[in-house]
């Protein structure tokens, strides 16, 4: 996610830290650098253009130019001026006064809308709320099976009908059905065109005047830059929007759309699609943002993907064994699967403050063939060695590298790794970590 504007903005910080204090030239130099990586990066030029005007009045003042760490100034202003940009503050779903509430999702063919409907009512189930999925968009009749199926899978109940009954009726049918259950949400899927056009406005236009949702949100490709902003300035003048879900975003390197669409439509954006898997549903907050951006992290949205998926019990306990050296292959293969839940490594490391540079050297899908690698040996161990992997002798680590269709060497690494990390996994719970970690990592 945006890494090829997080690259060049780091450069332009990099070379003003070299600098130590800076002149106006400098800052305008370092300027016509970003404006440069927002524009190749399909950011709209309105918002270049107030953006890089906000950065400079700041940048010029008599604190930034004769301050000792200039370029951290520099850095403050730029993510406070990017937060302003994309937003301000996190925007909530807005409820109705009585449930359930109703949530219209409307965009374009191939946006993601029928996948990102049944990711918003798992966000909306793990939260506590009780939804359903309506499964209205007729125009594509693979659409409603493939609703069905993802609500099958997710454990969400969806109100389907014949693709040749009209989207109106069944949103009647299915707001009733809605009140015998007691549902808190309904997200209806609509009918989605390859392009906008003046039927399907006219349709969604009835839809909303006579179901009368809570919220009307555009589902919009972030991949597609520019078209994205004006797809939302569409729908918005025909219809009236009240948010926003980019998805693809863990495929845009540039984030012209997610930069732009705020600024240039005022429609804020509520959630961001991060990934393929139904819980790749992020809430969209502004200030975290702007810190993956500029490559510092996002240890908040780190924290709460864990919370979901680790119990605190158990993690408690694995820090017993950690203190303790009990912490053993089964546990190691417990926590790659947890992990595997929370989103891929690339995902990951990009959250961590100073590891995004990582990320990109990641391989596409590498991660994914190491980790089953990792699963395939040691689910070929016995328990025993499981537990006690100083037992894995020369004879067993060939029995093991057989049965897991590896190498005695992928054995032999895989241990060498685990007792590293078991050694650090001690100090780190002994508050003992050396300074030098990253070199201990290979970094």
């Amino acid at each position: 996610m945006f890494e090829v504007l997080t690259q060049k903005l780091g450069k332009v910080f990099s070379s003003l830290g070299s600098r130590g204090r800076l002149s106006e030239k400098d800052i305008d130099e370092a300027l016509r650098q970003i404006r440069l990586a927002l524009l190749e990066a399909d950011v709209n030029f309105k918002v270049v253009k107030s953006f890089l005007a906000g950065v400079r009045e700041r940048a010029l003042t008599t604190q930034v130019l004769e301050s000792l760490t200039p370029a951290q100034q520099i850095i403050k202003i730029v993510n406070e001026e990017l937060i302003n940009i994309l937003g301000k503050e996190r925007n909530h779903l807005v409820a109705a006064s009585r449930p359930p509430s109703i949530a219209m999702l409307v965009g374009l063919q191939g946006s993601g809308k029928t996948t990102t409907a049944a990711k918003l009512a798992l966000h909306l189930k793990s939260t506590g709320q009780h939804p359903l999925l309506v499964a209205a968009d007729t125009r594509r009749p693979a659409a409603i099976d493939q609703l069905v199926m993802l609500g099958k899978q997710l454990d969400i109940p969806v109100s389907s009908e014949n693709a040749k009954a009209a989207p109106l009726a069944i949103c009647r049918r299915s707001l009733k059905r809605a009140q015998e259950m007691a549902a808190t949400w309904v997200i209806i899927d609509t009918q989605g065109r390859l392009h906008v056009d003046e039927a399907m406005m006219k349709e969604l236009a009835q839809l909303k005047s006579e179901i009368h949702p809570s919220e009307v949100i555009l589902i919009v490709d972030a991949m597609t830059g520019q078209d994205a902003v004006n797809t939302a300035e569409e729908f918005n003048k025909s219809i009236g929007l009240t948010g926003l879900i980019l998805t693809k975003m863990d495929g845009d390197a540039r984030g012209g759309a997610a930069l732009s669409i705020k600024f240039v439509t005022g429609i804020p954006v509520k959630f961001i699609g991060t990934g393929e898997k139904a819980s790749a549903l992020e809430p969209f907050y502004p200030d975290r943002l702007a810190s993956r951006i500029l490559g510092m992290g996002d240890v908040l949205t780190l924290i709460e993907k864990a919370e979901k998926v680790f119990d605190e019990r158990h993690a408690k306990q694995l820090e017993k064994k950690m203190r303790t050296m009990e912490f053993n292959l089964e546990d190691f293969l417990g926590q790659l699967r947890q992990l595997k839940k929370m989103g891929s490594l690339t995902q990951l490391v990009e959250l961590l403050p100073g590891f995004s540079k990582l990320a990109s050297s990641i391989p596409q899908g590498g991660e994914e063939s190491q980790m089953r690698k990792i699963e395939a040996i040691i689910l070929s161990m016995t328990p025993e060695e499981r537990c006690n992997p100083a037992i894995v002798n020369g004879s067993r680590r060939r029995r093991i590298a057989q049965g897991s269709g590896t190498t005695t060497r992928d054995i032999n690494q895989l241990l060498n790794q685990f007792y590293q990390m078991q050694k650090l996994a001690k100090m780190a719970a002994q508050g003992k970590l050396p300074k030098n970690l990253m070199g201990m990592l290979g970094r």
